[in-house]
């Protein structure tokens, strides 16, 4: 910033030493000004800079920036030494209610783990509550509409059709148990143990309950839902379309003619997306198939981290799908995206319970979790029948 300072002299004296010490003060004066003038100047655009470089930065998430002493009291201070007053009650949970929410940073380990070990949970929708009673509404009909002159009237027209969805949901638990010395060694990781034995179990028990769980204190598997073989819009609202394999135990003369049929049973919508499901035992068989000139149907993926794929559609292995049977659905095919909805109550509670089985210490941490089909159009069954 320039500043120019034209002093005005006012020549009241005819001594002309006295004006030359007159015009000086006033110009030390002016330059002074000047220098503080600047000085406020440089001090507003350091300040503007500040605000402009944090404003630039990308948006911290409060799991992020707890890892100081929220965290290292919940580990050190109950973990470890099961001391109750060294933490705060997180995320609105008491102890008289059983227990602590793990903090965020831990429970987003745990989320993490869940999605990478649990299969259907990678891609099916997952939605956090904060209640265990989650309703959704599903709309099974579109509102009608019709074509009209300029002029003419505008009759009324029907009304969209909606449907709820209730997944059913249980606790799901774990306790791992670890020795006091263990606990006591500084160089043992509680945390990391912790994070992996809670996102261990609960991935196993999950796997089961989103393929086949019974809905009764747990997740309705998509394969415990209604099955039928009638088409969208012919089938009852939830139940599932599957395809019949042509053979008894297994694929007839044509499987990749099978494999196609549905494929195409799903909506072009719905195939944007979409993706086999079955264990490792029925991906043995359906990786020696060929069509009828010899190629394989299975293509590997030709980049590293890239799935394999059946008919250009990625293969997902869930090992708790059913082996290759007479009557059982061993093959899934869907936008589970659209199609399977889990319902958890976002905060995972750790009661630290040092009685039970002295000398360990059990860490008993439970989840709220539900599941459900939500668009049985966006998922189709593979059936070993004749």
């Amino acid at each position: 910033m320039d500043i120019t300072v034209t002093p005005t002299v006012t020549n009241t004296s005819s001594d002309p030493m006295e004006l030359t010490f007159d015009l000086a003060e006033r110009q030390d004066r002016a330059e002074a000004e000047i220098t503080t003038l600047r000085s406020d100047v440089d001090e507003v655009k350091a300040r503007l800079d500040k605000v402009a470089r944090a404003a630039a930065r990308p948006t911290i998430s409060a799991s992020s920036s707890m890892p100081g002493e929220e965290v290292k009291g919940f580990v050190d201070g109950y973990l470890r030494r099961g001391r109750e007053s060294e933490i705060k009650s997180i995320s609105g949970v008491n102890p008289s209610d059983g227990g602590y929410a793990v903090p965020q940073q831990i429970d987003a380990v745990i989320a993490r783990e869940l999605a990478e070990i649990s299969p259907i949970r990678s891609i099916a929708q997952v939605v956090q509550t904060g209640t265990s009673g989650y309703r959704k509404l599903v709309a099974t009909g579109g509102t009608a509409s019709g074509w009209v002159s300029e002029a003419a009237g505008r009759p009324e027209t029907g009304t969209p059709n909606f449907a709820e969805i209730a997944p059913p949901t249980g606790d799901l638990y774990a306790n791992p148990a670890a020795s006091q010395a263990m606990l006591d060694d500084a160089g043992f990781d509680i945390e990391s143990w912790l994070a992996n034995e809670i996102a261990i179990e609960f991935a196993r028990a999950e796997g089961a309950a989103f393929v086949s769980g019974t809905g009764t204190d747990q997740p309705e598997g998509f394969l415990t839902a209604n099955t039928s073989t009638a088409e969208d819009g012919v089938r009852a609202f939830g139940s599932v379309q599957y395809i019949g394999s042509g053979d008894a135990t297994g694929f007839d003369s044509a499987p990749d003619a099978k494999l196609i049929d549905l494929i195409h049973s799903l909506k072009a919508g719905h195939r944007q997306g979409a993706s086999f499901v079955m264990n490792s035992s029925t991906l043995a068989t359906v990786r020696k198939l060929k069509t009828a000139d010899g190629a394989f149907l299975w293509q590997p993926g030709l980049v590293e981290g890239q799935p394999d794929r059946l008919l250009g559609y990625p293969v997902l292995e869930a090992e708790d799908m059913p082996d290759m049977a007479s009557g059982e659905f061993p093959i899934a095919f869907g936008n589970f995206r659209h199609g399977y909805l889990i319902a958890e109550h976002s905060a995972t509670k750790v009661l630290r319970d040092p009685f039970s089985n002295k000398p360990f210490v059990h860490f008993y941490a439970t989840k709220r979790v539900g599941g459900k089909v939500l668009d049985s159009n966006a998922i189709k069954l593979l059936k070993i029948e004749a």
